[in-house]
């Protein structure tokens, strides 16, 4: 009798802990395709998989439109604009003045919203144009946090870490723009 009660819980808990990760996984609505994401990629989508909901209709890729806090991908998509990316997300996420003024929420649902949608791309193996606008966001984060004294812990999202991420993926960027990011990097109350 022991040994049955002794299988039984052993099966429960095996059977209880096990689709935990499968859950998440699976509530990532925006991983559509098969190809495995980077460890930092993979731990980010679990991360908005619980706030982000996905539409019917798509954006880049076959990635649907993501949505969190009534503002969807499709409202701030910078591959739908004429400007390169880096010009697109100069235009569209500009902080206030006084920086320390800006709503960090809203910079916070917008960076969700690329960083869900780049996982959705990356796990097509799909182009990574995103990184620009989405490292630029992550960035303006940095900043808004610095500004409002809220105390950043990950060195990887750090001002000036996060700086870093948006020199090397601006790649061949019109340098007048990389030289305003700059100028926005000592721009900090």
């Amino acid at each position: 009798m022991y040994n049955l009660l002794a299988v039984v819980a052993a099966l429960a808990i095996g059977t209880t802990a096990a689709p935990a990760t499968f859950n998440r996984r699976q509530d990532a609505c925006f991983i559509v395709g098969s190809t495995t994401l980077p460890q930092e990629t993979a731990d980010i989508a679990n991360a908005v998989a619980s706030t982000v909901t996905c539409g019917t209709g798509t954006t880049i890729g076959n990635v649907p439109d993501v949505t969190t806090n009534g503002v969807s991908f499709s409202d701030i998509d910078f591959s739908k604009s004429s400007s390169t990316p880096l010009q697109f997300a100069l235009d569209n996420f500009a902080t206030a003045d006084p920086l320390a003024s800006t709503d960090l929420a809203t910079f916070q649902t917008n960076l969700d919203l690329y960083q869900a949608t780049e996982a959705g791309i990356r796990s097509e193996g799909g182009d990574l144009a995103i990184k620009e606008p989405k490292f630029f966001l992550a960035f303006q984060v940095a900043r808004i946090k610095t500004a409002q004294g809220v105390a950043i812990s990950d060195p990887g999202q750090t001002v000036e870490h996060l700086l870093g991420k948006v020199q090397k993926n601006a790649g061949s960027a019109d340098k007048g723009l990389v030289s305003q990011v700059d100028a926005l990097a000592t721009q900090l109350s």
